[in-house]
């Protein structure tokens, strides 16, 4: 079974009684939207003409513990949530489904991220950003941490330099924390230092974007994976588009001398 991210399950658009009792049976993760979340926590969903209640210690793996607050369940409203069907309550005038994230993210964990190594890849997507970060949901709705100083080797003021909430990317285990959740980098992925300078030469005017202004001088990032220093220069801002003129590139200290040329102000540009 392939685990995804919550939004990038393979489901049907629309459920049948029959198509639910054969999931039931055979433990099929599925996943559908949440429509609400009431008075009782629960969490509440439509599949086809069929009513699905998910209780709320099955909201999420966490919740009997108390490791989950509400908030992350009360989001949950108008997004997509994975679920095993639990039972088929047939007893009424019409049928209820009750439905359980807390074991799909079980077995996402158990078959799947518990036997991910350090380095091994895996697809992520990006669910929201901190200062410190950005929280991907790497199977199940299952979340981990892409610290900030593993998104890029270059200095980035803000995880939303490099990534955007709903945004699908590829990210590596970097470790496990002292709970056993994984922690994730990205920037191995995006080439070594001398891979993205080979696309540069001394001599070369090209566009940058700044980085980081310090009293000594200015970090322009010419790729995701490499910045030069030029001499400081009045007037640029963090974010700034610039040209550069590259003056030097030194490999075996890996350092890259520029000279800022001209500053844009309006100009949008993207890696």
């Amino acid at each position: 079974m392939e685990y995804r991210a919550e939004g990038a399950q393979r489901f049907p658009t629309s459920y049948t009684l029959d198509a639910l009792r054969r999931a039931m049976a055979a433990g099929d993760i599925l996943e559908s939207r949440a429509l609400s979340f009431d008075s009782e926590k629960r969490l509440h969903f439509r599949l086809g003409e069929i009513e699905a209640i998910m209780p709320y210690e099955e909201c999420a793996d966490g919740v009997r513990e108390g490791a989950v607050r509400d908030i992350a369940l009360i989001t949950r409203v108008g997004r997509p949530a994975c679920f095993t069907v639990m039972e088929i309550d047939e007893q009424g005038a019409a049928p209820v489904a009750l439905l359980s994230r807390t074991q799909a993210q079980q077995r996402c964990k158990a078959e799947y991220l518990d036997l991910l190594l350090p380095g091994d890849i895996l697809p992520c997507r990006v669910t929201h950003l901190e200062s410190f970060g950005a929280f991907c949901d790497i199977g199940c709705g299952v979340p981990a941490l892409l610290p900030i100083d593993c998104m890029s080797v270059s200095r980035i003021q803000s995880p939303a330099d490099r990534v955007h909430e709903g945004q699908d990317i590829l990210c590596a285990v970097k470790s496990r924390d002292t709970e056993g959740r994984i922690v994730l980098t990205m920037k191995e992925l995006l080439g070594t230092w001398l891979e993205n300078a080979a696309a540069f030469a001394a001599g070369e005017t090209v566009v940058g974007l700044v980085r980081s202004v310090e009293p000594y001088g200015v970090f322009v990032e010419l790729a995701p994976n490499l910045a030069g220093l030029a001499e400081a220069a009045p007037g640029l801002d963090c974010g700034q588009l610039v040209s550069v003129y590259i003056k030097s590139i030194i490999p075996e200290k890996m350092k890259i001398k520029l000279v800022v040329l001209h500053a844009m102000r309006d100009e949008t540009f993207a890696f």
